[in-house]
């Protein structure tokens, strides 16, 4: 059984946070809507953590 990469999922909480300062710090100063932020999100392409566990299911 494979072990779990701490690091990698460390790493992925952190660039989420950052992600989420930064789109707050937009909102304050007014240069991002709200709902380009949920387009973004729709749009986005899949996270390397997605396509490593979407490989890992097949």
């Amino acid at each position: 059984m494979a072990r779990t990469n701490f690091k990698f999922e460390k790493r992925q909480k952190e660039l989420a946070k950052q992600k989420k300062n930064e789109e707050k710090r937009l909102r304050k100063l007014g240069l991002l809507d709200e709902n380009e932020e949920d387009k973004s999100e729709a749009e986005a392409p899949l996270s390397e953590a997605d396509e490593v566990a979407n490989w890992l299911s097949k």
